[in-house]
């Protein structure tokens, strides 16, 4: 019989844990011609979510779970589920049931029929601001713009991936992480599901603009070098436009034999060109930041326990 693990981080969540473990424990219930391993993540919650998590083990053998030392992000909590998943296929999901776990039969379906990733396509974001939409929409322009690997749109955490997907995820150990950029880096066969996706069922979003934007940095920065390129981009108009300029000021200063206030346009090209320099920076800055942090060689995280028995983290 195969096995599938449900991956589940999980930060703050007890609000949302009793709706989620009702509506897995019917599902898992359901389909008898698998065996389910719940796997749930607990990033260094500051709530009873690892006590409703490890009651719900007491009852039920299907549940596992890994407590992190502290909180160390979704992006991290994600490969640890990865490391310590047993099943033939692993399933991640959100604790906040914005992904219904319904839709977990199709996904299997689809695995059976030999697709490697079956990744759940949004229709639509109840529940989610129009500008949380629209900066959604622009970032995953940008991010396929940089790059020539193809990019699922739309697309969150909730899919399906087959053994060799995991075993492939389990190797890219950067400390700056973003799964949905892994996800296409690896390739295998692909398929896209559709489905609507619902509110939180509880509690509030860990999710504010500032994680947001840096998610994006890091998924930009860690999946393509080709911000690096800008400086390239830019200095072939910004010279030409310098050109042109110069060629403006001497014909017009001989035609009509005035003098031009050179003030005046030795400021506009000190910000012209200091606005660059400042960009670039920014972008270099980026790029050697995240090889200062590589060059430590820091375990990606720390484990409290596993199941009840606590980790020496060797």
């Amino acid at each position: 019989m195969k096995k599938i693990t449900i991956i589940i981080p999980a930060y703050n969540e007890e609000e949302s844990l009793p709706f989620l473990y009702e509506r897995l424990e019917k599902l898992m219930n359901s389909i008898n011609n698998y065996e389910f391993e719940i796997l749930f993540v607990n990033d260094g919650s500051k709530d009873k979510t690892i006590e409703l998590i490890k009651e719900y083990r007491e009852k039920d053998n299907r549940i596992s779970y890994v407590d992190f030392s502290r909180n160390f992000g979704k992006e991290t909590a994600m490969i640890a589920g990865l490391d310590y998943a047993k099943g033939d296929c692993v399933i991640f999901m959100d604790a906040d049931l914005q992904d219904p776990p319904e839709l977990i039969p199709e996904l299997i379906q689809w695995w059976e029929k030999g697709y490697d990733d079956v990744y759940a396509r949004r229709k639509s974001r109840k529940g989610e601001t129009w500008l949380k939409k629209f900066t959604s929409k622009m970032y995953y322009k940008v991010l396929q713009s940089l790059t020539n690997v193809e990019i699922q749109r739309d697309t969150g955490d909730f899919r399906l991936l087959d053994k060799r997907c995991v075993n492939a995820l389990r190797k890219l150990r950067e400390s700056q992480r973003c799964s949905k950029s892994m996800f296409s880096w690896i390739g295998y066969k692909k398929k896209e599901v559709l489905y609507d996706r619902d509110p939180r069922i509880a509690g509030k979003t860990k999710w504010n603009y500032k994680k947001l934007v840096d998610l994006a940095i890091d998924g930009i920065t860690s999946f393509t070098t080709s911000p690096l390129r800008i400086s390239t981009y830019l200095c072939i108009p910004t010279f030409l436009a310098l050109g042109v300029y110069f060629i403006y000021v001497i014909i017009k200063a001989i035609v009509t034999s005035t003098a031009i206030q050179a003030f005046q346009a030795i400021i506009l090209l000190i910000l012209f060109f200091s606005g660059i320099q400042i960009l670039l920076f920014g972008i270099i800055g980026e790029y050697l930041g995240r090889i200062f942090n590589e060059t430590k060689q820091r375990p990606l995280y720390l484990v409290n326990e596993y199941n009840g028995t606590r980790e020496e983290n060797e």
